[in-house]
C-alpha cells in the first residue's frame, strides 16, 4: 500500500479534549455516576467531566444542528412527518466497557433540554437464540457477524429512522446467556437512540448488481469506537470474568454456573481460553478493521480512563 500522510481525525489529548467542555454543568450526582459504573469498570466523576461532558457538549450541538435540518427539509417538501431520532452508533470489543459509555453519555444527553428521551439499544438482542445458533453450528461463533439476525435488526433500524412513535427491539439476558422469548424493550417518540455492540460499524459485502442492502452504519448520525490496547482487553475480560465467578456465575439459572465453583486459578485458564480462541479471533477479523469507520475513537489506557480521543475532521 502507498503511503499516506493525511489522516482523516484529529488526534487531541485528554487535557486538550477536557477544555472543550467550556462551561457545560455536570448534571449527574455522585451517586448517579456509581450506578451506572460497570461490573469491573468504575467510572469516576474525574472521567465524566474530562472525557463525557464534552462530549455530550459535541453531540448536543450535532442534535439541535440535525433537528433543524430536518425542520427546514420538512418545510421544503411541505411534510410535517415529525421528528427523526439522531442514531449513535458505538462499537468496539468484548470488555472493552462499551456497555458503560453508553449508559453515561445515555445520562448525559437526556439532561439536555432539546432532546430529553435518550434511549439505548444493545445490539445482543439481535443475536440469534441459541436454539437456532446451536442448530447452525455457531454457538462458538457468538457475537461474530453471521450470529446475529440481521434483518431483523435492519428494520428496527429502519423504523426508528423513519420516525415510527413504537419500534420493538429483542431483550438478551446475559445471565441465561439467551435472547429472551416473548419480552422486548420498546423504543417511543426518541430524540437520541443509541446503538451498542460489536460489530456495528460492520461493512456489509457490496454486490456487484449494485442493489445493496443498507449497513446497520447507514443510519448513524455519529459513531463511536471504543479502543483500547489488547493487552489490556484481554486483562479486563479476564477481571469481568472472575467478578462474574462471584456474583452472577453463582444463580443456578445461570448458563454459566458450571464456572461458578472453579478456583481463581481454573477460572483465569478458562476466561483466557475463551478469550484467545473467540473473543480475541472476533477482535482482529470484524471489530477492529471497523475502527477507522468512526467518528469518533476513544483510547483507554490503564483503569479505563481515557487517554486520548480522535475526532473526524469535518
Amino acid at each position: 500500500m502507498p503511503a499516506v500522510g493525511f489522516s482523516p481525525y484529529t488526534l487531541y489529548s485528554r487535557e486538550e479534549w477536557a477544555r472543550l467542555r467550556e462551561d457545560t454543568p455536570l448534571t449527574l450526582t455522585e451517586a448517579d455516576i456509581e450506578n451506572l459504573s460497570g461490573v469491573t469498570e468504575r467510572v469516576s466523576t474525574d472521567e465524566v467531566v474530562d472525557v463525557y461532558l464534552p462530549l455530550s457538549r459535541l453531540l448536543n450541538l450535532y442534535v439541535e444542528a440535525s433537528q433543524g435540518l430536518h425542520g427546514i427539509t420538512e418545510e421544503f417538501l411541505r411534510k410535517g412527518n415529525g421528528k427523526i431520532p439522531f442514531v449513535i452508533g458505538l462499537a468496539g470489543s468484548v470488555a472493552a466497557g462499551k456497555s458503560t459509555s453508553a449508559r453515561v453519555l445515555q445520562a448525559l444527553l437526556a439532561r439536555w433540554p432539546s432532546h430529553p428521551n435518550v434511549a439505548l439499544v444493545p445490539t445482543d438482542g439481535f443475536l440469534f437464540p441459541n436454539a437456532v445458533l446451536e442448530d447452525r453450528g455457531l454457538m462458538t461463533r457468538k457475537g461474530f457477524p453471521e450470529s446475529y439476525d440481521l434483518p431483523t435488526l435492519l428494520n428496527f433500524l429502519g423504523d426508528v429512522k423513519s420516525g415510527k412513535a413504537r419500534v420493538e427491539a429483542p431483550v438478551y439476558s446475559h445471565v441465561v446467556y439467551d435472547v429472551l422469548q416473548g419480552q422486548t424493550l420498546a423504543v417511543e417518540h426518541p430524540d437520541i437512540v443509541i446503538v451498542e455492540g460489536l460489530n456495528v460499524l460492520q461493512p456489509a459485502i457490496l454486490p456487484k448488481d449494485g442493489e445493496t442492502i443498507p449497513f446497520v452504519s447507514d443510519f448513524f448520525d455519529f459513531s463511536i469506537y471504543i479502543d483500547a490496547a489488547e493487552a489490556l482487553v484481554e486483562r479486563w475480560y479476564v477481571e469481568r470474568f472472575l467478578r462474574l465467578r462471584q456474583t452472577a456465575f453463582r444463580d443456578p439459572a445461570a448458563y454459566f454456573h458450571r464456572y461458578a465453583s472453579l478456583s481463581e486459578v481454573e477460572a483465569r485458564e478458562v476466561a483466557l481460553s475463551l478469550w484467545r480462541t473467540i473473543n480475541l479471533i472476533n477482535l482482529h477479523e470484524n471489530i477492529l478493521p471497523t475502527r477507522q469507520r468512526a467518528d469518533l475513537i476513544l483510547r483507554k489506557g490503564a483503569g479505563h480512563a481515557v487517554e486520548s480521543v480522535a475526532l473526524r475532521k469535518l
